[in-house]
């Protein structure tokens, strides 16, 4: 089943790459797009805490694309957030200026789909987010529920049925 909810979290400091990220996603037709400016707003948006609890304003996004240094929680702690909430259905994506493998290799231990070097060039920026968008949205996804929890499913009689749920 493709995704009901579009909605794209982006977690960055950088006022101007937030500039640049929303500009990318804008000219490929893409407009539902919320903006953290730093790891802890990001998981405080995920849990729906705080500002962020009205989820008719602040839908649980299906894609998070996040920077690793940020300040008050980095994107490390952002991706570990995640992954220690199995049962949410959101794909977690690096966009960062680090090629340094250390910070590739850590981002996947702790629960990264995707890690992308930033481009320096608008332009290819551009491709870039088309590139990853047509990707993830085509991905099949299970239904979630406004806080983005896996619906559940039937698995009696299924090859699944040995795997519980959550």
């Amino acid at each position: 089943m493709k995704r009901e909810n579009q909605t794209i979290l982006i977690a960055e400091d950088s006022v101007d790459d937030q500039i640049l990220l929303k500009r990318a996603f804008k000219k490929n037709g893409i407009v539902d797009l919320q903006v953290v400016s730093d790891g802890a707003q990001a998981i405080e948006y995920l849990d729906g805490e705080g500002k962020y609890s009205d989820r008719e304003q602040f839908p649980f996004p299906s894609i998070l694309i996040t920077d690793l240094k940020m300040p008050f929680a980095d994107g490390f702690q952002v991706l570990s957030h995640i992954n220690s909430n199995p049962e949410w259905v959101v794909i977690p994506i690096v966009l960062s200026a680090s090629s340094d493998m250390d910070d590739i290799k850590k981002a996947y231990l702790v629960g990264a789909k995707s890690y992308l070097v930033k481009p320096s060039d608008s332009t290819q920026l551009d491709r870039l987010i088309k590139k990853l968008y047509d990707y993830w949205i085509e991905v099949e996804v299970p239904q979630i529920v406004a806080t983005g929890h896996m619906k559940k499913t039937e698995s009696a009689g299924k090859l699944g049925e040995r795997i519980s749920q959550p």
